[in-house]
């Protein structure tokens, strides 16, 4: 269904366990933020809408916030130099959208109607259901070439090692050493996200696209879950193959072992931290601490963190308090 909506203005889709499980696909979003809007205060701009059915998701803000926003949120150093020239962040804001629920199988149209937009919805209403009642677009070929490492692995080993040093001196605890896989792609890079998303059917697929390109990220592990005044975590820290020889063997090998256990825990407390600025007094629970997970190809360890809101905090200042995610 999301290939029909190649050539929209802005389409995106989230695939896996998004809203309940199942897909959320829109394009021609109402409004699309600027860059120099703050894109935490963004989030806090939703209309005041009750749901006609449980579990409508209607609309809102969809997008990415990059890892240099927290920036914006703590006393850093100046960001690297990018090597793909992508936005700090991109949101946009759609008020209707089309929702598959996995349980029943039905395909929804929901929208966040008003009086201005009654017109608009009820054609792009029309247009989804012909485009559901449609034959299923095929994918078009596309072609990725063999991945190159940047930097080089030696350059990598160099980089890890004065990590370790800088340990050992005490200046620092923790530090994110990325590795980037670079690969040129010829083709349309939603026919790349289906197809990936298809065969490893991560918990959170997610494709956006605008005129600088496109985002299409399978990832597995939830950052943040908000529901009323509850939120939630389930970070993944600790990972080792899973071969189908040998996966039971694996997976007892990963929970004995002392270092992926100190790492999960490390960042257990790191959110149970940033959860603390800004929920209740004594409503911080770990429900799960280190569970080994299947997921394609490998086992990761993940533990749960919840906790409830104090009011008056919103979705912006829980955004502050969390960002950037301790789980990278």
């Amino acid at each position: 269904m999301a290939r029909t909506f190649r050539g929209d203005p802005r389409p995106f889709a989230l695939i896996g366990k998004w809203a309940g499980g199942g897909a959320v696909i829109g394009s021609a979003p109402l409004r699309v933020a600027h860059p120099n809007d703050d894109p935490f205060e963004l989030l806090n701009q939703l209309p005041t809408v009750k749901a006609a059915v449980n579990g409508a998701v209607g609309g809102g803000w969809v997008g990415y916030l990059g890892f240099q926003l927290g920036s914006q949120v703590e006393r850093l150093p100046s960001p690297p130099h990018r090597r793909v020239p992508m936005p700090e962040f991109s949101l946009a804001y759609y008020d209707h959208v089309l929702h598959y629920d996995q349980d029943s199988g039905a395909w929804w149209f929901e929208a966040l109607w008003s009086p201005r937009r009654a017109a608009l919805i009820e054609s792009r209403l029309e247009l989804f259901s012909t485009r559901l009642t449609s034959p299923s677009e095929a994918a078009n070929p596309y072609q990725l070439e063999g991945f190159t490492s940047v930097p080089r692995p030696d350059e990598h080993c160099k980089t890890i090692h004065r990590c370790i040093d800088y340990i050992l001196a005490g200046d620092i605890f923790q530090a994110n050493l990325c590795l980037r896989l670079e690969a040129s792609y010829n083709g349309d890079p939603l026919d790349l996200f289906l197809n990936c998303a298809g065969k490893l059917n991560p918990g959170y697929a997610g494709f956006v696209s605008g005129p600088w390109g496109a985002v299409a990220s399978l990832s597995p592990e939830l950052f943040l879950q908000r529901k009323d005044r509850g939120i939630r975590t389930a970070l993944i820290k600790g990972t080792c193959p899973r071969s189908s020889s040998h996966s039971a063997l694996e997976r007892e090998r990963l929970l004995e072992s002392a270092k992926d256990l100190a790492e999960n825990v490390m960042i257990v407390d790191l959110m149970r931290n940033d959860f603390g600025r800004v929920c209740a007094p004594g409503s911080i629970r770990v429900p799960s601490l280190a569970h080994a997970e299947a997921h394609p190809g490998v086992w990761h360890l993940v533990s749960e963190v919840i906790g409830k809101l104090r009011d008056p905090i919103d979705d912006a200042a829980l955004l502050r308090a969390t960002f950037p995610p301790g789980s990278v």
